[in-house]
């Protein structure tokens, strides 16, 4: 009889980012603090069967009025199939990298699209339950997936392969990631077209990521009213957070998910902390 595993798989908050060069065949050597918050995805996965299903539970804050026609052909499908469930999946392909089958049933609570590393931190899971803790390994699934590996808090340098862990540090960020998929090789792309802008508050790809989505910067405002504080982009976009002490993070994120309800928004609205490990 199989047996069935429960792995958690936690989203990557990237507090810091600098662009610090370009190698020969185009890929960006970063410099990035990269640290594991208690938002995450869930895998059962069962050995020895076959297949994926994926179970929407984003924690999506809507408006109180249906958005509008024009507004909703804008909004990213927060729907289960927005999640490709072929080879594109990175389960399926971490799967794959490490030769074993398995039925995976993925709990989706970390958005797609988002710079929270969601499908990276799905990958790393899969890695960690076949024992497979290679960084080369993980590298060839993606950027993101050494560091989602290694979880904690880290300095993740190179195209994202190194990784050097760092003390456990205690924070917890307010995120507010709207229904709007930003494509990280499009906001790359921006940016070396922008001329490598360094980036405020300590994230040089901000800006590109606001050329690549406007509609970004209406997210940013909105949360700045409602904080009195500009708050920082994680990664390539696109979640805005804030840290905040535990308590005051809270409420902050109760009053920024009745900002949204009466903007007429939708949007992931929470208090996340920081985690030590995976």
């Amino acid at each position: 009889m199989s047996s069935i595993d429960h792995v958690r798989a936690p989203a990557k908050l990237t507090r810091s980012l600098r662009v610090v060069g370009v190698r020969h065949d185009g890929y960006h050597l970063l410099e990035a603090e990269m640290a594991t918050i208690d938002l995450a995805d869930e895998l059962e996965i069962e050995d020895g069967a076959d297949g994926l299903e994926v179970v929407d539970e984003v924690g999506w804050v809507l408006g109180d009025r249906p958005l509008s026609a024009a507004r909703r052909r804008d909004v990213a499908d927060p729907a289960p199939d927005a999640v490709p469930l072929g080879m594109e999946n990175l389960v399926v392909r971490a799967l794959a990298t490490v030769g074993r089958r398995a039925r995976v049933r993925l709990r989706k609570r970390v958005p797609a699209g988002a710079g929270l590393g969601g499908g990276s931190s799905d990958a790393a899971a899969v890695l960690r339950w076949a024992g497979v803790l290679d960084p080369a390994v993980a590298a060839a699934l993606g950027a993101d997936v050494p560091f989602c590996v290694v979880g904690g808090r880290a300095l993740v340098r190179g195209i994202g392969e190194l990784v050097e862990p760092l003390g456990f540090e205690a924070f917890t960020a307010v995120l507010v990631t709207p229904a709007l998929a930003v494509s990280t090789p499009d906001v790359y792309r921006a940016w070396d077209e922008l001329g490598g802008p360094i980036g405020e508050h300590g994230n040089d790809l901000e800006p590109a990521a606001v050329v690549v989505e406007p509609r970004l910067a209406w997210w940013q405002d909105l949360i700045s009213a409602v904080a009195g504080e500009r708050p920082r982009l994680a990664g390539s976009g696109g979640t805005w957070y804030l840290e905040r002490d535990p308590e005051v993070a809270a409420q902050l994120a109760v009053e920024l998910q009745d900002a949204v309800r009466a903007e007429r928004g939708q949007a992931l609205v929470v208090a996340a902390a920081s985690t030590a490990h995976p």
